[in-house]
């Protein structure tokens, strides 16, 4: 895909992966709508709507949509969805209110705006969906049950949604990224993350590259780790 002028919607956006896929595609030229519950600090540019969003409230997705359509028109080809978020601890000490939290955010979340998008993405035969996920999503990991359980579902859902739009010209994209420096890792020390991570900018870069690739050259699923997670 041509970027240039090209309207993307990021969620997730405030910091983090997010905010570094906004500026990247900022830097190609892209409009960008950014959606989260709070802006980012350090993101100002001519081609950048911040549009406050809950992306686990149907509502409020939709409202979104139609700012951003307002602003930018309804011709939206990129849709990243980025925003997720875990808790750490055993399966008999996580709150109901956690589990049912992360699969509004981390997998509704990701219906809500992607049902939003779909419907011109196929009257114009061209869009791309790109999924953040996480390793989580193609392995176990203790401790964090409802995390993996809600990427996992990211898997299914993705690969679902890959089979169902190809044939309209809309491509899907799941990427499964190891340990990043985000302060996703902030609260759970005891997850023994690596010290060696990767950059949020490095992420970005992927997302990039998928966005480019040829119209018949179709990314499915990428898994990126460091190589030295040990540093």
């Amino acid at each position: 895909m041509n970027l240039e002028h090209k309207v993307a919607i990021v969620t997730g956006v405030s910091k983090g992966i997010g905010l570094s896929i906004a500026q990247s595609l900022l830097d190609k030229n892209v409009k960008v709508a950014g959606w989260s519950r709070s802006a980012p600090a350090d993101l100002s540019h001519e081609n950048f709507l911040f549009v406050e969003t809950d992306v686990a409230n149907e509502e409020s997705v939709k409202s979104a949509y139609k700012h951003t359509v307002s602003a930018f028109g309804e011709d939206i080809r990129i849709l990243i969805n980025n925003a997720g978020y875990g808790v750490y601890g055993p399966i008999d000490e996580t709150k109901t209110e956690d589990w049912l939290g992360m699969f509004n955010v981390n997998v509704h979340g990701i219906f809500y705006c992607t049902q939003a998008v779909v419907p011109n993405m196929k009257k114009v035969e061209e869009g791309h969906v790109i999924n953040i996920s996480s390793i989580a999503g193609l392995n176990p990991v203790k401790n964090m049950v409802g995390y993996a359980a809600t990427k996992h579902a990211v898997t299914g859902l993705s690969h679902s949604l890959f089979m169902e739009l190809r044939d309209f010209g809309i491509k899907v994209t799941c990427i499964y990224p190891g340990s990043v420096e985000t302060n996703f890792f902030d609260k759970l020390e005891a997850f023994g993350t690596s010290s060696n991570k990767m950059m949020p900018e490095d992420i970005a870069s992927t997302v990039v590259h998928c966005l480019e690739s040829n119209p018949n050259y179709h990314h499915v699923d990428i898994e990126v780790r460091p190589l030295r997670p040990k540093g």
